[in-house]
């Protein structure tokens, strides 16, 4: 997929540019010629030229503070939004709609937010630049290739989620900033790799042109049709289009007798209650439904409902009830592990694989919920690390979830604490797991936070565990103090050390990179550091050689994955050889 289908093609490499003029539209796209090194054309050489100048006007950096305008685009995680340097005249002359929008705004340095420009659709950095490039330069550069690749090696990434979300990014944008050579130039991409898209992405794509006016029609068309003719629930269609557009496809289906005695039974009056439940959160509701017995929570595909709609709060609810299948299957085949994968939460994958889904239950098409996550996750997601040197991308951890559940047998059960320890013990152990999952919080935030809301834990003491009642993060609870002689074990403190200790095991089964690398930290002792009797400024100077040694520790795991598949075995001995220079 070198450049876009059609009549026009996308100038990569060569700077010999001419203008063709677009049929459709009376508009035109540079497009590129031969090598005109002897005898070059005056007029390409010209517009090459210009078209340069405009491009490292937009490009160079050295020229922003030329800039009158700044697009303030959000991004993903906790990188901080990126201001885009423009020039109000230049995209004034080559647009109407940026034309109406700084007539609107005040004279001098002006920052508008993208989210405001595209209401109700998200635009990510890459797609905007591509349509700000082509704005400038009146050329149309190569596709971004961690941008436009999953990280599914077997994957060709001709139709695959990333590609998608870009093309229909980057349509809608040329669509709203009125560029209609852009919107016919990606309708043009989109309608020759259709064929090779799956259908749930042709959801997608169905779902932007369908805002698109006439300017996508032939889209809109080719989309309705491949959805009509596809096994998509009308529950599914419902969340994501209009309903003239639902009432369209489900009367197509029936004129084309389409509707089998399943599909129309899906979902019945007692099946859209129990939908219509979990929308509101009303998890008692659902019991109370339940117990008329007109149908079940697998009846109503109740679990594959709240996986891909509600709130993870919901499903786990849910799931606590312990009346559903966690592996059981609906109408398309999909198990809940499979709609987990592509709602893409991974509290939610945790949550199943705990209650014992199964990793290698497959779809109709032969894949498994690994696959399906790999497929939708970006290249540069995957390996995008962020200012504080982790990689944190949950779209990441999904696959590392999913990855390592299908090496290891599902982990079934609730974590267990034994009771019958001595005071003494509870005491030494119930500080251990206050400081381990306080130090996991504050260096793995991002798989800390899984494991807690998992094991229901709120908070943790903060190493140091005081003797009168404490609020943390708004919900109080009694402090324990350790120092107190003799100490007494109470209820809550065995609910207290049970969530804990869940929480440690979660980490150990779903994230063992991050629990090798904390039973090396409480080991060694390092989390005193923490204690009251250091100061600041010893604080600040370890938590800095920790944070080195932590960088160190995922690019190396990073490249000994891409080698061997990150066996634990030798996560932990190399995690192991690192520990020693933390030693010193």
């Amino acid at each position: 997929m070198e450049s876009p289908p059609g009549n026009v093609t996308v100038p990569m490499d060569s700077s010999q540019l001419m203008a063709l003029s677009d049929s459709e539209n009376g508009s035109s796209v540079c497009y590129q010629v031969g090598d005109l090194s002897s005898g070059v054309d005056a007029d390409a050489e010209a517009l090459r030229r210009l078209s340069d100048n405009l491009a490292s006007l937009f490009d160079s950096p050295e020229l922003a503070p030329f800039a009158d305008a700044f697009f303030v685009v959000e991004n993903d995680g906790d990188d901080p939004p990126r201001e885009v340097p423009v020039h109000r005249c230049l995209l004034s002359a080559r647009s109407p709609f940026f034309r109406d929008v700084f007539l609107k705004k005040d004279k001098g340095l002006v920052r508008i937010k993208i989210s405001e420009l595209v209401q109700g659709f998200r635009v990510g950095n890459e797609a905007l630049m591509t349509v700000l490039g082509y704005l400038y330069s009146g050329r149309v550069g190569a596709l971004p290739r961690g941008v436009c690749v999953c990280v599914d090696d077997e994957c060709l990434h001709v139709g695959c989620r990333p590609v998608v979300d870009f093309m229909v990014q980057a349509l809608y944008a040329s669509f709203v900033f009125q560029v209609s050579e852009l919107v016919n130039l990606f309708q043009r991409h989109l309608l020759d790799v259709l064929d090779k898209v799956a259908v749930d992405d042709t959801l997608v794509i169905l779902s932007a042109v369908n805002l698109c006016d006439k300017l996508c029609s032939r889209l809109l068309a080719k989309c309705i049709e491949v959805i009509v003719k596809s096994d998509l629930d009308v529950v599914t269609l419902e969340k994501v289009l209009p309903v003239e557009l639902v009432k369209q496809i489900m009367d197509s289906r029936l004129s084309l007798g389409l509707l089998g005695p399943e599909s129309s039974d899906y979902p019945d009056k007692h099946a859209k209650r129990i939908h219509r439940a979990l929308d509101s959160d009303d998890v008692e509701l659902v019991q109370m439904l339940l117990k008329e017995g007109h149908t079940t929570l697998d009846g109503a595909c109740a679990l594959h409902y709240a996986v891909a709609h509600c709130d993870s709060k919901t499903t786990k609810e849910l799931l606590e009830m312990g009346l559903a299948d966690v592996n059981h299957r609906n109408l398309r085949g999909y198990t809940v592990l499979h709609i987990a994968a592509m709602r893409k939460d991974p509290q939610i994958i945790v949550s199943l694989l705990t209650k014992g889904a199964q990793p290698s239950d497959q779809t109709l098409d032969g894949r498994t919920a690994l696959q399906i996550s790999k497929r939708l996750t970006r290249s540069v997601d995957y390996t995008r690390v962020t200012e504080k040197g982790k990689f944190a991308h949950t779209d990441r951890l999904c696959v590392e979830i999913l990855e390592l559940a299908e090496r290891k047998e599902p982990l079934l059960g609730e974590a267990s604490v034994s009771l019958a320890m001595a005071s003494d013990d509870l005491r030494i152990k119930l500080l251990y797991l206050e400081n381990r999952v306080a130090l996991a919080r504050m260096l793995f935030p991002v798989e800390a936070k899984v494991a807690m809301e998992i094991a229901q834990v709120d908070g943790t003491l903060e190493f140091s565990l005081g003797s009168t009642p404490s609020t943390h993060n708004g919900n109080q609870r009694t402090a324990v103090d350790l120092n107190d002689t003799p100490f007494q074990i109470r209820e809550e403190h065995l609910a207290r050390m049970k969530a804990l200790s869940k929480t440690v095991e979660l980490g150990k089964r779903f994230f063992p990179r991050c629990s090798e690398v904390l039973n090396k930290i409480m080991d060694d002792e390092v989390s005193e550091l923490y204690i009251s009797q250091y100061t600041t400024e010893e604080r600040k100077r370890r938590y800095v050689e920790l944070q080195d040694i932590l960088k160190k520790a995922f690019y190396e795991d990073k490249e000994e994955f891409d080698r061997s598949g990150l066996s634990s075995s030798s996560s932990s001995s190399s995690v192991g050889m690192r520990t020693k220079v933390a030693r010193r």
